[in-house]
């Protein structure tokens, strides 16, 4: 298959966002509507069930150069006529209209070219991790508009985007004691400033207090809030935009963000921090059963107002080097997919070594603590980071987001499973695999990907390893149909864990 060449020489940011933002939208219109269409030659062509149209593409793990037919010629379409025709057969497909995601996957592409537009002037961090964590600029590679910045001016988000190697400093407020909401431990709060008699401190990130500012005002007004100026210190942030480390701290703190990225408006909602506390309980203990190298970075409690719980709440994530193993560098599981400036995954000569060594760290603490411990962690590219020693072999895989994570049996274990198995195998292995075959043409991925996972002895693995398919996500029909970004639904997809000896 051909490589999608996302940086032809000569190419415009117009026309390289284009590629960008048109590759995870054809991955997901080729994986939940489309169907195969026999025809002769190098590019596969599908068929576009609700308007009858052939689509075909240059194939890869980012499909590219999108051509539909018509009148018995074969016309290249744009970006901007990729979203008319995936909308136009939505709504034959589905029955239901739609006009927010459309308007969603423009924004995402523009937002791209304007990252690409900063990031051509800015300057990558030196620390391999924050760079890593900082290169998603097709983001997940099966959403139709992972970029989307919630419409927003470009001025109001870039300063804060990961992807233009953003780095600023947070704002301080003081939350009166008696409208002082925490739970857990908090105390890293208490050192990045200093709060007047009767205040406690509370970090606000910039963005998050814009976007809230109109309902804030009464609060500022009659004392409940007060400003107490910013940290002394930058933080960056990291792949999730809301997240940010303070690497001399070696401080993660997460912040509620009143935008819609991807699936969800990323607000640290009321909910899920009310039972925080339980799930990250079972997963650190999980975790500290199995012992290292595995690690689990907990999230050790939030701090938030009364008056504004959601708007205003931050959360309080382990650092990185109390779990660390010695000289080991962590990576971002997200950014060896996508790639940046020294990955090992790139460089490594040996394939078939590295990924063993990588399959090594990453299974079996999800599977252990899924089947020992009855917790369901989200082990997808975003959640997990991978520790290389100084050749660029996994040593260690360390495992983040209490917030996503499950415990049985508040779900069934069927239903945890199946998350699982996404996470786990379609959203991570899947992608990690294609990348390290995409370099090393050739590489057949799977067959050690299933050894590693048949010598677990869960119930499940033997008809997992059986099965024709694996479970999909829906990503676009379930943005299309307005589902909530929670309720995950699923398509069934080939299975390559599937015995060809």
């Amino acid at each position: 298959m051909d490589r999608v060449d996302l940086n032809p020489p000569a190419d415009t940011v117009g026309h390289r966002a284009d590629a960008y933002a048109a590759a995870p939208l054809l991955n997901c219109l080729l994986r939940e509507v489309a169907e195969p269409y026999p025809a002769a030659g190098p590019r596969p062509v599908f068929r576009l069930p609700g308007t009858g149209r052939l689509l075909r593409v240059r194939p890869g793990r980012r499909p590219a150069d999108p051509e539909v037919q018509a009148a018995g010629d074969w016309h290249r379409l744009g970006h901007s006529e990729l979203v008319k025709l995936v909308a136009e057969e939505l709504r034959r497909h589905t029955g239901l209209s739609n006009g927010d995601l459309p308007t969603e996957m423009i924004d995402s592409r523009d937002a791209v070219a304007a990252l690409l537009t900063a990031r051509a002037g800015a300057t990558a961090p030196e620390d391999p991790y924050l760079r890593s964590e900082q290169s998603l600029i097709t983001g997940h590679p099966y959403h139709p508009a992972p970029k989307a910045r919630g419409g927003g001016p470009v001025a109001a988000w870039l300063p804060y985007a990961p992807e233009a190697h953003a780095h600023f400093p947070l704002v301080l407020l003081g939350v009166r004691e008696d409208q002082m909401v925490e739970e857990g431990d908090t105390r890293a709060l208490d050192a990045l400033g200093t709060a007047p008699p009767g205040y406690r401190l509370l970090p606000a990130h910039p963005w998050q207090l814009d976007l809230v500012a109109r309902d804030l005002a009464p609060a500022f007004a009659d004392g409940r809030l007060v400003r107490l100026g910013t940290t002394a210190f930058d933080v960056w942030p990291t792949a999730a935009i809301r997240t940010v480390y303070e690497p001399r701290r070696d401080l993660f703190l997460k912040f509620s963000l009143d935008v819609r990225i991807t699936n969800d408006i990323r607000r640290l909602w009321r909910h899920d921090l009310l039972k925080l506390r339980r799930t990250d309980s079972a997963a650190t203990a999980a975790f500290a059963a199995m012992g290292p190298p595995a690690a689990w970075l907990s999230d050790r409690g939030y701090r938030t107002a009364d008056f504004a719980f959601e708007e205003l709440a931050v959360l309080v994530r382990d650092g990185l080097r109390g779990h660390l193993l010695p000289s080991a560098t962590p990576l971002l599981a997200a950014g060896l997919a996508e790639g940046f400036e020294g990955s090992p995954l790139a460089t490594t000569a040996g394939p078939d070594a590295w990924w063993e060594a990588y399959l090594r760290q990453v299974v079996p603490p999800a599977l252990t603590a899924f089947d020992a411990h009855g917790v369901v962690i989200e082990a997808h590219l975003q959640n997990t980071l991978v520790a290389v020693d100084a050749a660029g072999t996994p040593v260690q895989a360390l495992f983040r987001d209490a917030e996503g994570a499950k415990v049985l049996p508040d779900v069934p274990r069927a239903a945890g499973w199946e998350r699982l198995v996404y996470c786990l195998v379609v959203n991570h292995l899947s992608e990690i695999a294609a990348a390290l075959a995409e370099h090393h043409p050739g590489f057949d991925p799977w067959p050690t990907a299933r050894r590693e996972l048949a010598r677990h002895d869960l119930p499940e693995i033997p008809a997992l390893l059986a099965s024709p398919t694996l479970p999909g996500k829906t990503n676009l029909l379930l943005r299309w149909t307005g589902a909530d970004g929670a309720d995950a639904r699923y398509l069934p997809l080939p299975n390559p864990l599937g015995d060809r000896g």
